[in-house]
């Protein structure tokens, strides 16, 4: 039986294809609604997924539970780890008595997230490398505070790979960019919870499309991460107001230079040329 929701969404994405249809309409309902599944009847659930309550009953059964409320139960706790507001978190962080202790605490948890999101893409970087690497084009997003982390995949990726590209959305224009996107591109997201609208619009695009799609997320069932072709998980637990975005640069640059190991000698050469331009343009300090 499935423990956290994050076991319960594998669970149903690996047998989605072999349920019947009332099965499938009621496990999609979870995946995408997993709030409502929390806070409505059994009977509700059923009415909003169109299926028979006694269906979900039985899907709960097939899945591992006894019935339907240790199901729904993962739901509400789903709900209840919910990240904090950061005004919460900024109350507490000034409240707080160890403010001396502070910086030190911040660079133990960004080690720890490190740590934490080595062991969950021991295989992934690659694997998400690999879906890049055949795609005719590369598209990346990252809105608010993860745009540095995607305008940092796109530079230096664009050193050795002119066809990448990052969409910014500025002055309303997303809607127009998403437009390049191609059924022979790919597209990376990155966000974390709360997660934008604009990043899971951009991922809504990409399958839209048939694009392949590459989430840089934080969780397994994000919005970025339950249709993903590839997804790369990071860690942002921190003491500060803030979630710690180190783990996902870290992705970012891993997979950037496994991007560059996969190309061999052509990427070397074309970053040696992108190099040479830079500094005969007086991009850089003599």
């Amino acid at each position: 039986m499935p423990e956290t929701f994050d076991q319960l969404a594998a669970s149903i994405r690996a047998r989605f294809a072999e349920l019947s249809p009332q099965f499938q309409a009621g496990a999609a309902f979870v995946l995408d609604q997993p709030d409502e599944v929390a806070v409505l009847s059994m009977r509700k659930v059923a009415e909003r997924a169109r299926i028979q309550p006694a269906s979900l009953v039985r899907l709960s059964q097939l899945l591992g539970f006894p019935g339907w409320n240790e199901l729904r139960d993962l739901c509400v706790a789903r709900v209840r780890t919910r990240p904090e507001p950061l005004t919460v978190r900024a109350r507490s962080l000034v409240a707080g008595t160890k403010k001396d202790t502070f910086t030190q605490d911040l660079l133990i948890a960004q080690q720890q997230n490190l740590e934490t999101t080595a062991t969950h893409n021991e295989r992934s970087v690659l694997q998400a490398a690999r879906v890049l690497r055949k795609a005719r084009h590369v598209h990346v997003a990252g809105f608010r505070s993860c745009y540095a982390v995607a305008f940092g995949f796109v530079y230096g990726y664009g050193l050795f790979r002119p066809s990448v590209s990052l969409l910014t959305g500025e002055a309303g224009t997303l809607e127009m960019q998403l437009r390049g996107i191609t059924r022979d591109s790919a597209t990376v997201v990155i966000s974390f919870a709360p997660y934008s609208v604009e990043a899971a619009r951009v991922a809504e695009a990409a399958l839209e499309k048939g694009s392949r799609l590459v989430a840089i997320t934080d969780s397994a069932v994000s919005p970025l991460a339950l249709n993903a072709d590839s997804v790369l998980i990071f860690s942002h637990e921190s003491p500060s107001f803030f979630p710690s975005l180190v783990a996902a640069t870290a992705l970012a640059e891993s997979l950037v230079a496994q991007l560059l190991a996969l190309e061999g000698a052509d990427a070397v050469e074309q970053l040696e040329l992108a190099e040479r331009s830079l500094h005969a343009k007086g991009a850089y300090v003599p």
